[in-house]
Parts: C-alpha cells; structure tokens; sequence
C-alpha cells in the first residue's frame, strides 16, 4: 500500500526516506480494520503531503500514531486539524472524559491519551502553518491548565470524601476551602511551549482543619502530592505535564503547600529578586479563583515597587551572569534559550520595564510578552523599530524552540547536531538548508544581543576601569582614605565654597545611624554612587551649594536604594538633577520630598518640552483609564504624580529659560485644570455608581444627564486668572443644575442636592487629602455664597440670586477672575453670561473706589510690610506692599466693576493682562499706563516665581539690587494707581 504515493511527496530525500519508512512501519501496525481509511488517505496527495511534512519532522507524531492509528483518523475526520478552539473547548473535552473515569486507576491513561491526542494536533498545525505562534502556545497553556483543573477537581472530591472537607479556622468564615496553583514561567504568561515543564506553587487560604479533624496543612499537601502524581507520573502511554514546583517558597526544601499568611510573610520578609522575576508571569491556573485573586493582590506590592525600581537591572544582570557562567560551564552556546541573544534574553529585556516601572504603570503588569512590548513602545521607552525586529527574533526563537521540540517530545532548547535532525530543523522553520537556517539564526540571535548589552548588559571592563579611575580621588575622598588638608585641598581645587562644612557634613553622614544600618546591598550602591555624585558635583556650578541641597535627596532615599541604582545606571539623569538642583533650592527640595521625579530627568527632550496643553488632560485620562475603576487609592496616585512631574517640567523649563513668566502660568494653570475635570470624572463615576444619576422634576429622569451638562467647577483667583504659581492654592466654587425635589435613580436613591454635595466632597477629597505622594492642592472654598456659612454646592439659581441681592462687593471683585474650569456645555455658558451680566450692573463709581481702597488697605495692613506707601522703605513684599502685585489687581477689578456697563469688553477676559488690554483699546487708560502696569505685572510675578524656585519670600530688601527695575515698577504702578483712584 505504500508504492502509490511516494511520488506525490515533495521532501529531500532523507526526510522522504523517513517518511516512506514511517508509513510502512504505521501500516504494519494497523490492524483491518483501518483498511479502508488507509486506502483513501494515500488517494488524496493533498493529505498525504501533509501528513509527509509533519512526519518526517517529529518522530513523537509517527510514535503516536502507529501505537494508536485511531489516533489519527479521529484527528483527520473531526475537523479539529482544521479548527481554532475556543478557550473552553480543551476544558469541555476534558471533562467530559473525567465524568467516565472511576479510579486513580483508570484517571491516569485517560490523561495521558488526551494529552497525546491534542499534542499531535498542536504539533500538526505548527508544523503546517495552520496555527500561529500565539494560538500555539495558547492552546498549549490551555490544555495544561484543563489537566491541571480537572485533575485537581477530581482529586479534592477524592480527598474529601476520604479525609473530610478542609475549612477554616476563622469562627466567622467556616466555608470550605480549595487548593489554589498558581501556574509560573510559560504557563502563566500563556506561552508554553511543545515539551515544557509546568512550575506550580500551591498555596491554600487559611489555617484549619477537616471535619473528620485532619489539618488543613496535612489535608492540602496530600492533595497537591495527589495532582503531582496524575500529572508527572510517566506511564506506559507517557506523561501529561512534567511539573516543577522548586520556585515554591524556600525551593525544595520548603513546605510543598502554603497558607496565604505564611506566603505573604515569606515574600515580604525574604523574597528574593529571581521570585520577583518569575512573579511576573505568575497567575491562577486552577483551584479557587477567587481565592487565587485575593493572594495575587496581596503579593503584587512584592513583583512591582511603588517608586521606579531601577535595583531590577542589578538583578537581571546577576542572574544572566549565572545563566552565562553556566552556559561556559555547560557549552550552552547552541541552547537558543539561555545562550547569548537567546530567549530569555529577550525576556530579560522585556521584563526589565516591568520590574523597573509595573508599579508607576499598571499596563506593563502583563504576563504576556508580545503584549508588553507593544505597551513599552506606546510609552516611548523602546523605539519601535528596534520593537519590531525584536519581535522578528523572538518568534523566530520561540519557532525554532517548537521545532526542535517537536521532533522527539523532548525538554531542549539546544540545536540538533544529527544532520537529520538538522535538516528537519531547517525545513520546519521554511529554510532549504542547514546553512540558511543558521545564517538567519545567527542574524536574530546578534540582534537580541546587542539589544540586551545595550539595556542590561553591564559595562565592559576597560570601560569600567577607566570610570574608575576618573572617579579615583572621590572615591578616596568618600571612603575616608584621604586626611582633612588632602580632603579640603581637593575640594578647594574644584571650586567648593566653605570646603570644612561639606566635609563634615559628609562625616557626619557617613556616621549617621541610618547609614550604619543599612543592609549590604544598599550600602553598595551607595558606595558606588556617591564618588559619582561628587564628581559630577564639582563639575557644574556653586558645588558646595548644590552639595547641600542634593544631601536632602540622598538622605531622604536610603530605605529606597535603588534609586541611587537609577542614577548610577543614568549618567545623563544624574547629571540633569546636580544641574536642576544647583539652580534652584524648591526643585531640589521637590524631589527630595517626590523622589519618584527622578524619573522625569531620564528623557531630557521631555523634562525641557511641557506637554502641549491640549494634551494635558488626554495623557491623564489615558493614564487613569489603566486603573481599575474602583481602585480610588490608585488614581488618587495617578493624580499626584501627574501633576509633580508635569510642574517639575515646568520649574525646568523656567530655570533654564525654555518658558517666559506668562507660559510658566499658563501651563501650571493647565495642569490643573486637567487634574480638576479628570476628578470630576472619576468623581461622577463614583457617586452615580452608588447612587445613580440625578432626576429631573417630579421624578422625571433625564436622558442626557452627563457632569458636563449640569454640573461646573468654577475657579477663581489665581485659577480663574491663569496664573497659578507653584505655590498656589485653588478658589473653587462648584454649581449645579437641576431641580431641589428631584431624586437619583439608583436603588439607594439620594436628592439632588445631596448627590450634588457629594460629588463636590468627593473631589475635594482627591484633591486635598495625603497619600504618599503628598496633596495634590489645598483647596479655598470661601467664595462660595455666603462663604464658610455657605452650602458647599449652589444651584445656579441660587447663586445668581445671590450675586445680585446680597453678595458684598468684594465679591464682585473675586467674581472678575472667575471661570468654568472643568465641566462645560450650557451651564458653563449660564455661568459666563450670570458673570458679564453681575459685572456689568450699573454702580455708583464713588462707592466701588471706596469699597475698593478700603478692602486694598485692610489686605495691606494683614500682610504688607509696611503699613504704608512709604517708598523709602528698603523693606518691599512684591505682593501686598503699595505698588506691588495685589495693587495691579486691585485697580484692575475697579476698572471692570465701575466701567464695564458701558465697555463689555472688559467683562470678556478674566486674567489681568488681557483686561489691561481690553482698557487701552477702550481709551480708559492710556497706552503708556497700560504698558507700565503690563510691564510692572509680568516683572514683579516674574520675580516671585524666581523667589519660589530659589525658596525665598516675596519680601525683599531693595536696598540689595544690582538695579533699580523693581523700584521704577513700583513706581509706576503708585503713579497710576493714585491717576485712577487718587489715593495710596
């Protein structure tokens, strides 16, 4: 039956012999029955070359067919050569089977022959193209698990009903409890390949025992022996999964099972940096999944840091220094998994953004590492070409992986050195030759090799060597190897100012209490980057300054260490901080108190480029929206840390002179502006979750009810102005839009007004309460009516009630620079015409002057330094001394209350510079009093940002300045003031 068809075989010849042997040998073995089938497979040349392909290139495929040619027929016939399965397809088959099976007995052979069955299935359509390479490695993690859950569901009904149900020993929770396996390497990425190990960790919930008296410690480990045994035993039909559990706590010598309170103590007080790494493709494959999921939260502040764990690189590096001291050791250079630009080499880079910032950005918390590399790309931490061919080499890997493995149903990596074998190879991966085959290989495995040199690798000797010799004195100079006249004549040589105080400050630290303590680790990469702080230190300007402003920093990391790791690893980063540090004390003390900031310095084209204020709020939601929806402590983190790294780009860029005072303003306004309409969202979506949308009169609903259309947050100040400084509190007023008798519709149903109430509570919380990275804002509710006696929320109604019939004229004034700042739509334009319309009522000018200056001299006499104009007072507070800022405003806001009925230009705008504007193309002011007024406005802000940065106060001494600006705009601003008003 053989002769008929070897011509239809498109093989090389030795792998056409393999073949032609095969088939004979199958023939041989079936019995009659299979007569007929056999008879119409060689009479259809489109199967039969199939069946040639992927029987010369795996001798585990032809093994199992010939001991059971049932086997294949059945595979031939069902369509499931032919078909993509669903995720619960393997699972169904499987249970199906298991409701058959009555005995241990009888569990193992029914295991092993569907493993076999759908092995040759997997290892068919790899082998023809009719997978790819996810669906492969897909449907292999999804048979591992199904074995490895229906096993287990099969063996814990045994267990129980011969020791008794395990449940705990919490009175008030005697539910019964299950095993939980946590599926670790391939398996829980979703990745496994054609003959791998599983690595499992078992772990149950609670301390306990049986309700026949067994302990649950007792009951758990059987149980997982049990599972082991279904599931590793090799048979005379083979082995399902071999299973590895020596990543469990304390390797194989530790517990085979664990409760969750004892895994949880183990990771947090002994975890090593490898368990981190192999945490990452961690997840629940079988048991209690619900169980499962509470423990993999409980463990995943252990996988990913709050903060950006740069010591993750150190590790890597170390633990690929073992793999390539054992790939010597061994001859691993041909293993594509752990030899140079193999595998997991690839992982290692990929894996290194996940350890270093899963915990900043729950994206990269992926298993899967395709997926991740793509998240890596869309956050701009790879180029996307050098992406791409990684992904390029790794499927080609992962390809070549399956090929090898596939042959023989062996656990290997390493290439074949049978020239068969390696003919087989070369054809499976659609190569003619060997030689092709290698020249390709080589390509990818170059490609991996020098990426990961580029990323992790750490730095080549002769390298290392001369860093350290350029760092020689410092080092010398740090480990306290030189005496105090070398020490002080160093620091004398590089310019450092009052050398006898950084030297004992230095000792002082070195002596420190927190320093002795710490950990061998920790007091290494300090070792290593202090010599280096200091070199770069003297590099730069006022190093004795900058010293003592980056001691705060030093200080304030010594239980995070790795971030010194981040610095170290950083040249271009370390040196962005001595530079930002040396020119202004705030931003020094900022990342002291946020040293998550440190990561802002990496990207230099970003730390000096603020995002473009449109995009401000699109890059927040977007980072917001990769939060669960009820994590509240985790987008209230989100918040902070946006908002500290977009004002650190801003201080930055101000330093340097990359933004003018106005665009400094400007973007500091923006960032919170985006802060305030994100919280309006998650605070909407909050409240209406727990209490539905609110209604309309008579309980009518609303269908388009939405936070845009009838509820605003309204800033005022500074905020309404658009010129927020880093200091700046936030005016908010927040008003709504609907009816008082109306109702929500959610079950718990509240009125509108308290609905309103919460929503305005809830942001104000997300705003003003600590988390550990710091407030976002403090937050000023005074200039709501009626003020603090006031409702924390107003109708609109209500509050243009109260403009109009009782509101003090100052609060007219606040109502200048006021505007909508998150949520829009026709409430937000209510509110701007409620606002020209209260502006511009008719007034008696002589009483707004009055108001005017008096509530200008009881501000004065409050904060000013002098109670008085007296300009020979060395002593000038640039806000609220006469002359200062607070007098622009002050005449500004006269200006628009006594004028603007008949100018409504003057009601259009709501910061100070375009309402000067507005009063020069009026003829209100003269062109030279609007320009001395504009001019003194940007040079005196000008000059309290720069106080800020530099951590001074407003008040200065005039007597001190190199010029006399400051006291001609002083002056300027008196003359008009007193053209206008008359008095100062």
């Amino acid at each position: 039956m053989s002769q008929p068809f070897h011509h239809s075989v498109n093989l090389p010849a030795p792998l056409a012999d393999v073949f032609r042997l095969a088939w004979d040998k199958f023939v041989d073995l079936a019995d009659a029955s299979f007569a007929e089938k056999i008879q119409q497979l060689t009479a259809n040349p489109e199967l039969l070359a199939q069946l040639a392909e992927v029987w010369s290139s795996s001798e585990f495929v032809v093994k199992e067919c010939q001991r059971a040619p049932a086997l294949l027929f059945d595979l031939l016939e069902s369509g499931s050569l032919e078909t993509d399965y669903a995720d619960e397809d393997m699972r169904q088959k499987l249970c199906w089977l298991l409701s058959e099976v009555a005995s241990e007995e009888a569990l193992l052979p029914a295991l092993r022959r569907l493993r076999n069955r759908e092995m040759v299935r997997v290892i068919w359509r790899d082998r023809l193209g009719l997978a790819t390479l996810e669906q492969t490695t897909r449907d292999l993690s999804l048979l591992a698990e199904a074995c490895i859950d229906e096993t287990l569901a099969w063996v814990y009904r045994e267990a129980c009903a011969k020791y008794g149900t395990p449940c705990s020993s919490d009175a008030d929770d005697a539910s019964p409890q299950q095993l939980v396996v946590l599926g670790m390497g391939k398996l829980g990425a979703w990745e496994l390949n054609m003959s791998s190990d599983i690595d499992l960790i078992f772990a149950f919930p609670d301390k306990g025992e049986t309700d026949s008296g067994l302990d649950n410690q007792q009951f758990f480990t059987r149980l997982a022996q049990r599972l082991i045994h279904c599931l590793d035993t090799r048979t005379a039909d083979g082995f399902v999964f071999r299973v590895d559990m020596r990543l469990r706590p304390y390797g194989q010598s530790g517990a085979l099972v664990l409760n969750f309170a004892a895994m949880s103590e183990y990771y947090q007080t002994q975890g090593r940096d490898w368990e981190r790494y192999a945490f990452i493709k961690a997840r629940v494959v079988a048991g209690d999944q619900d169980a499962g999921a509470r423990l993999m939260e409980e463990l995943r502040p252990f996988v990913y840091r709050r903060y950006l764990d740069y010591s993750a690189i150190e590790a890597l590096r170390a633990m690929k220094g073992l793999i390539r001291r054992e790939e010597r050791r061994r001859g691993l250079q041909e293993d594509i998994k752990l030899g140079s630009g193999g595998i997991r080499e690839v992982e290692f880079i990929v894996q290194v953004f996940q350890l270093v910032r899963g915990g900043r950005d729950r994206r990269l918390q992926e298993s899967r590492l395709l997926v991740v590399i793509q998240t890596i790309v869309e956050l701009g931490l790879l180029p996307e070409q050098v992406a791409v061919e990684l992904v390029a080499a790794y499927r080609f890997l992962r390809n070549t992986e399956h090929a090898i493995q596939s042959i023989r149903d062996e656990q290997t990596q390493k290439l074949p050195r049978e020239e068969l074998d390696r003919l087989r190879l070369a054809i499976a991966m659609g190569f003619a030759d060997w030689d092709g085959f290698a020249s390709a290989l080589t390509g990818h495995r170059d490609f991996v090799h020098e990426q990961f040199n580029e990323l992790i690798a750490a730095p080549e000797e002769g390298d290392a060597a001369a860093n350290v010799a350029a760092q020689d004195p410092w080092q010398r100079l740090w480990g306290q190897e030189l005496d105090d006249e070398e020490a002080e004549a160093l620091l004398v040589h590089h310019g450092v100012d009052r050398p006898a105080e950084v030297l004992a400050q230095l000792a002082d630290f070195r002596a420190s209490r927190k320093v002795q303590a710490m950990q061998p680790i920790a007091l290494q990469r300090l070792d290593e980057f202090m010599p280096l702080m200091l070199s770069g230190l003297v590099a730069g300007k006022s190093p004795g300054e900058t010293f003592r402003r980056i001691m705060l920093l030093v200080e304030s990391v010594l239980r995070r260490t790795a971030y010194f790791v981040l610095l170290v690893e950083n040249p271009p980063a370390l040196n962005q901080l001595l530079a930002l540090c040396a020119a202004s004390p705030w931003i020094a003390e900022e990342v002291a108190r946020y040293p998550l900031l440190l990561d802002e310095l990496i990207d230099a084209r970003e730390l000096y480029s603020p995002a473009d204020p449109h995009e401000l709020w699109s890059e927040l939601r977007q980072q917001i929206l990769r939060i669960a929806s009820d994590d509240v402590e985790q987008q209230m983190e989100c918040l902070r840390q946006f908002k500290l790294a977009h004002v650190l780009r801003v201080a930055a860029s101000e330093v340097t002179g990359v933004l003018s005072l106005m665009k400094v303003s400007d973007y500091l306004t923006f960032i919170a502006e985006a802060v305030l309409k994100e919280a309006l969202t998650i605070a909407w979506a909050h409240v209406t979750e727990q209490y539905g949308l609110p209604g309309q009169a008579c309980g009518r609903q609303s269908s388009d009810v939405a936070p845009e259309q009838n509820f605003i947050v309204v800033g005022y100040g500074k905020l309404g102005g658009l010129e927020l400084s880093y200091s700046s509190d936030l005016d908010l007023v927040f008003v709504y839009d609907a009816p008082a008798q109306g109702v929500t519709d959610g079950e718990k149903s509240i009125e509108n007004p308290v609905f309103y109430t919460r929503i305005a509570q809830r942001i104000i919380h997300m705003l003003t309460a600590y988390t550990p990275s710091g407030q976002l804002y403090d937050v000023d509710m005074r200039l709501r009516p009626s003020g603090n006696a006031g409702l924390l929320v107003s109708s609109l109604d209500a509050m243009g009630k109260y403009q109009r019939e009782h509101a003090w004229l100052w609060e007219h004034q606040a109502l200048v620079r006021a505007r909508v700042v998150a949520g829009t739509g026709k409430l937000g334009n209510a509110f701007d015409e409620l606002r020209k319309n209260i502006l511009a009522r008719d007034r008696d000018e002589a009483e707004v002057k009055r108001a005017v200056i008096e509530m200008r001299d009881k501000i004065r006499q409050a904060h000013g330094s002098a109670p008085g104009p007296d300009q020979h007072n060395p002593a000038f507070d640039l806000k609220y001394d006469a002359g200062g800022i607070v007098d622009i405003e002050f005449l500004v806001q006269y200006a628009v209350l006594a004028w603007s009925q008949g100018h409504p230009e003057l009601v259009e705008y709501t910061d100070n510079v375009r309402i000067l504007d507005a009063l020069e193309h009026t003829g209100l002011m003269t062109a030279d009093q609007a320009q001395k007024m504009r001019d003194a406005y940007v040079a005196l802000r000008s000059v309290v940002h720069r106080l800020t940065i530099d951590g001074q106060s407003s008040r200065i001494n005039l007597a001190t300045l190199e010029d006399d600006e400051i006291i001609v705009h002083r002056a300027a601003v008196i003359a008009v003031w007193q053209d206008v008003l008359g008095q100062i």
